[in-house]
C-alpha cells in the first residue's frame, strides 16, 4: 500500500512492461475503436444465494476483443448494488491466455488502492512464474473508479502537483491550518468533480464486482493473487463469499481489522525499519553520502528533509519548480519498496546534497506515476483517497493528528509525523464511510495462503501474521527479507511454495520460512 493517501496505500513492486502503455481500451460509453470480437466467455455462473436480484449481471457473457497481444472485455456492474435497476458502469478486464492447458482464470490485483489490474495482468510474464503462466489464464481488472473503469478524478495535474508537493509535516499552528485547508480543498474538489461514483468505490463494492467477474469468467470458485492493498480486497471477498474462495494467495497484507491510526503507525514503523536497513547497506558499501554509521545516516536524512521544508532545491520540471519536503519524501519512499532501488537513492541523495534535486524528483515521479512533462499516467494518487475514505472514517479534530504525530514519531522519527498527518482528507470527506475495520475469519473457505515479508516497509510483517491467525483457514509463509511483497522477487523457496499451491493445491507446510 502507498504511504501517501488517506490511511496510506501502495502498489506492489512496480513492473516495467512496454505492453502496459499500448492496451487500447475503448471509452466507457461504447466499443468504438475496438478490434472485432474474437471469442465469447464460457457459460456464466448463477448468482450466489441471496443475490438473485443481480441475476442480469451474473448472467452476462464477456465478449473478448483483441487488444495489443491480449484479450480485453468489459464487465457491466451496478453503480449501487442496493439499486440493481439503477445506473451501471463498465469495468475494464484483460486476459492473458495460458501458455498450456488452462486450469481457468487466476484474477490478479497489484494493490493501491488505485493500481491498474489491467496493466498488472499485461505484465503476466513478470508477476507469476512460467509454471503458473502455463496453467492459468491471467486476468486483471481495473477496479471501479480506477484507470479504464470510469476513473474518479478530483484535481487537474497542476492541482495534484501542488497537493503532493505541500508540506507533509506541519510544525506549528499556522502550518497545521494550512495543511488542513489543503485537505478540505481536496475533499471539496472531489465532491464537485467526483460524480455519482464517488460514493461507490469502496473495497466492499470492488469485491462484489470481482464476484460478478468470477461468474462471467465461468468459474465456480475464484482463484486469486492479491498483493498489498489487493490482500485487503481479497480478504473482503473471502468475507463476503467464503464458499466461493478457490486458490487464494494474499501477499503483503493489509489486515482488515486495522484502524486508520493503526495503519499509519504500522507503516511509519515499517518505513523506519526499511530506512535503517537502507542506510546500513549504504554505509556497508562504503563512501555513503549519509555518513559512516546507521544512526548518523538516519539523522542526516531527517535533517535533509527539514532542509527541504525550509529551503527547497530548484529543479528542472515542466511544472514543479522546487524539490519540497513533500516531493523529497516521496522520492525516498519510492526506493524503500525495493532494495534494487537503493543504489539509485544513494546517487540521488548525493546529487541533492550537492544542490541538484532532479534525480530525487525522478524517483518521486516514479512513485506518483507522473511523467516529466507534468502529466500523470493514471488517477492512482487521487482515487486512493476516494477508496480509503469509504473504507475507514477518520477524525476532523486537528488535535487527534497532533497527538498521533507525537506518539508515532517516538518509534518512527523519520516517518511518524508524515504518516500521522496523511489521512486528514478522510476527516473532511464528502461521503460517509460504508465500511469499518473488522476481523475477517472467512469461515467455510478453502485454504488461504498468506505471505509476509519480515522487513516490508508498507505492509509490516505483523499484519500478515495477524490476518493469517484470524482466518479460519489461513496459512502463513514468511519471507525473511527487505522490500514490499515477496512472490516473484527472486526467492525460489517462496516462489516454489506459492506455485505448488496455485498449480497443485498443495498447502505450504506450517511455519515455512524462506
Amino acid at each position: 500500500m502507498r504511504i501517501t493517501g488517506a490511511i496510506g496505500a501502495a502498489l506492489a513492486v512496480v513492473l516495467t512492461t512496454s505492453a502496459c502503455s499500448v492496451i487500447p481500451f475503448a471509452s466507457q460509453s461504447d466499443d468504438k475503436g475496438s478490434a472485432p470480437s474474437t471469442s465469447t466467455s464460457a457459460s456464466p455462473q448463477p448468482p450466489p444465494k441471496g443475490e438473485e436480484s443481480l441475476a442480469k449481471f451474473y448472467g452476462q457473457h464477456l465478449s473478448w476483443r483483441s487488444c495489443a497481444d491480449f484479450q480485453c472485455a468489459k464487465l457491466t456492474v451496478p453503480i449501487d448494488y442496493s439499486k440493481p435497476d439503477g445506473d451501471t458502469i463498465k469495468i475494464a478486464v484483460l486476459k492473458v491466455p495460458a501458455r498450456g492447458t488452462s486450469k481457468g482464470a487466476l484474477v490478479v490485483n497489484p494493490g493501491g488502492p488505485g493500481g491498474s489490474g489491467v496493466q498488472y495482468a499485461a505484465a503476466a510474464d513478470n508477476i507469476v512464474s512460467p509454471a503458473v503462466r502455463r496453467s492459468y489464464d491471467v486476468v486483471g481488472f481495473d477496479p471501479r473508479g480506477v484507470g479504464s473503469s470510469s476513473p474518479v478524478s478530483c484535481l487537474d495535474d497542476k492541482e495534484l502537483d501542488a497537493f503532493l508537493g505541500a508540506d507533509p509535516t506541519p510544525d506549528d499552528k499556522a502550518e497545521e491550518q494550512q495543511f488542513v485547508q489543503g485537505a478540505k480543498d481536496f475533499a471539496a474538489k472531489c465532491a464537485q468533480n467526483g460524480g455519482p461514483l464517488l460514493g461507490h468505490v469502496s473495497t466492499i463494492e470492488a469485491a462484489k464486482d470481482m464476484d460478478v467477474l468470477r461468474a462471467a469468467l465461468g468459474q465456480k470458485k475464484l482463484n486469486y493473487l492479491g498483493k498489498s492493498y489487493g490482500t485487503f480486497l481479497g480478504a473482503t471477498y473471502a468475507d463476503l463469499f467464503p464458499t466461493l474462495v478457490g486458490r487464494f494467495v494474499l501477499d503483503g497484507v493489509v489486515a482488515p481489522d486495522l484502524t486508520s491510526s493503526e495503519v499509519n503507525a504500522g507503516q511509519a514503523a515499517g518505513f523506519e525499519t526499511a530506512t535503517r536497513a537502507y542506510v546500513k547497506d549504504c554505509v556497508d558499501q562504503g563512501g555513503c553520502p549519509l555518513g559512516s554509521s546507521v544512526d548518523a545516516g538516519v539523522k542526516r536524512l531527517q535533517n535533509f528533509l527539514k532542509q527541504m521544508d525550509a529551503k527547497p532545491l530548484p529543479i528542472r520540471d515542466a511544472d514543479v519548480k522546487q524539490l519540497t519536503e513533500g516531493w523529497a519524501s516521496l522520492g525516498i519512499a519510492a526506493a524503500m519498496y525495493d532494495q534494487g532501488s537503493w543504489s539509485q537513492l544513494t546517487d540521488a541523495l548525493s546529487s541533492a546534497f550537492d544542490g541538484d534535486g532532479n534525480p530525487l524528483m525522478r524517483l518521486a515521479n516514479s512513485y506518483a506515476d507522473r511523467n516529466s512533462d507534468g502529466s500523470y499516467n493514471g488517477n492512482l494518487m487521487q482515487v486512493i483517497y476516494a477508496v480509503n475514505c469509504l473504507d475507514r472514517k477518520d477524525s476532523s479534530d486537528i488535535t487527534h493528528y497532533e497527538d498521533e504525530a507525537r506518539k508515532d514519531s517516538v518509534q518512527a522519527p523519520t516517518w511518524g509525523s508524515f504518516l500521522a498527518w496523511s489521512s486528514v482528507p478522510c476527516g473532511f470527506w464528502p461521503v460517509k464511510a460504508n465500511n469499518a475495520p473488522k476481523k475477517i475469519t472467512a469461515a467455510g473457505s478453502g485454504p488461504i495462503v498468506v505471505v509476509g515479508t519480515t522487513r516490508d516497509p508498507a505492509t509490516p510483517y505483523a499484519w500478515s501474521q495477524r490476518l493469517a491467525g484470524e482466518l479460519a483457514n489461513g496459512h502463513l509463509v514468511t519471507f525473511n527479507g527487505d522490500g514490499h511483497t515477496a512472490y516473484m522477487r527472486a526467492n525460489s523457496c517462496l516462489d516454489n511454495s506459492v506455485d505448488a499451491y496455485l498449480i497443485k493445491g498443495t498447502v505450504p507446510r506450517a511455519g515455512l520460512r524462506c
